[in-house]
């Protein structure tokens, strides 16, 4: 009974966004029945394309449900990007990079508890120094010329990956893409149905009332800033490893920034969170297919400007109605 009443809440509560989702749903359904093909490879792009902002997503959620800030997903995401990128050219084992590269995540996230929860500076400033230390380090150190022995391929799970449509776009993925989505239930799980998930929320809304029922404040931010600094090294691994095969100088391009934006679409929640992901990747497809198909002959250039132009209605439209955690940025001091 309980279930059945979080159900109809959850649809009483994100009404709008489930009938964007119903009419987006009858829009992809019309195009495949005009052309299967394409529709099908715009889609599966756009589950590639959504994995990284996802991802940085659930980063920053785990740390702003605790109350702290993280705009430094950016600088996370870029430097285990390089870090798995090059324990992979090192030795050749992808298994190993993807591990080196969440790691390289969990260290920055580690890096910015000790600023803004110990240290109290800043949150944003703290952020600020994450994203500038990684473009310095992975500039710095990165040779021009590298290469690797491979990425993460496609691994089909059948006979799921034969169902009309969904098969191919969801069944037909490299690993991290699917851990991705295992994530965004697993991270929705914990942080709404476990202890550890309630305490995260309490801390994030009111830090002091927390305190005086037992809960460590500090141990909750530093577990929640780690955790989701690994999950945005993943990201970054997703990157070099699975998408691309290679790093380049500043290859993140704004996914970091771009992936608060989903989280406020989101409404700091995993399975919000994951459907803005899919409503951006969509859009970075559209535009890719815009570009090289030829169907449109105007500048690439304001093509290119589809998911950006996405990322200010968004925030333009949206932050003012999602309602942020009532403790975040806010440093706590233990009386």
């Amino acid at each position: 009974m309980t279930t059945n009443k979080q159900i109809t809440q959850f649809f009483k509560n994100h009404t709008v966004a489930c009938a964007f989702g119903l009419l987006i749903c009858a829009v992809i359904i019309w195009f495949y029945r005009l052309n299967p093909l394409v529709t099908t490879a715009v889609l599966a792009s756009a589950v590639r394309q959504s994995t990284p902002l996802v991802l940085g997503a659930l980063c920053g959620l785990l740390g702003e449900r605790s109350g702290v800030m993280n705009i430094g997903i950016e600088g996370q995401m870029l430097f285990a990007a390089f870090v798995g990128f090059m324990v992979n050219v090192g030795t050749g084992n992808l298994a190993l990079a993807v591990t080196a590269g969440i790691l390289a995540g969990g260290i920055l996230g580690l890096l910015l508890a000790v600023m803004t929860v110990t240290l109290r500076i800043d949150q944003i400033i703290g952020g600020v120094v994450i994203n500038i230390l990684a473009v310095g380090l992975t500039g710095y150190f990165y040779k021009v010329g590298l290469s690797t022995g491979g990425k993460l391929g496609a691994m089909a799970l059948k006979p799921l990956n034969e169902i009309p449509l969904i098969g191919a776009v969801l069944f037909n993925n490299p690993p991290i893409t699917y851990l991705t989505i295992l994530l965004v239930f697993v991270v929705q799980f914990v942080l709404f149905y476990t202890p550890w998930g309630l305490r995260t929320r309490a801390v994030g809304e009111h830090p002091a009332a927390a305190d005086t029922l037992g809960v460590n404040v500090f141990l909750v931010r530093y577990v929640n800033l780690i955790w989701g600094g690994a999950i945005s090294g993943l990201a970054g691994a997703f990157l070099t490893l699975e998408a691309v095969g290679s790093f380049e100088r500043g290859m993140t391009n704004g996914r970091g920034f771009i992936a608060l934006a989903v989280m406020i679409f989101g409404k700091w929640t995993p399975l919000g969170s994951w459907g803005a992901a899919l409503l951006f990747g969509l859009t970075t497809a559209v535009q890719t297919q815009l570009q090289f198909g030829g169907h449109i002959k105007i500048p690439h250039q304001f093509i290119g400007m589809l998911p950006y132009l996405m990322t200010v209605i968004v925030l333009a439209g949206f932050v003012g109605g999602a309602r942020a955690p009532a403790g975040l940025g806010k440093p706590y001091r233990k009386e």
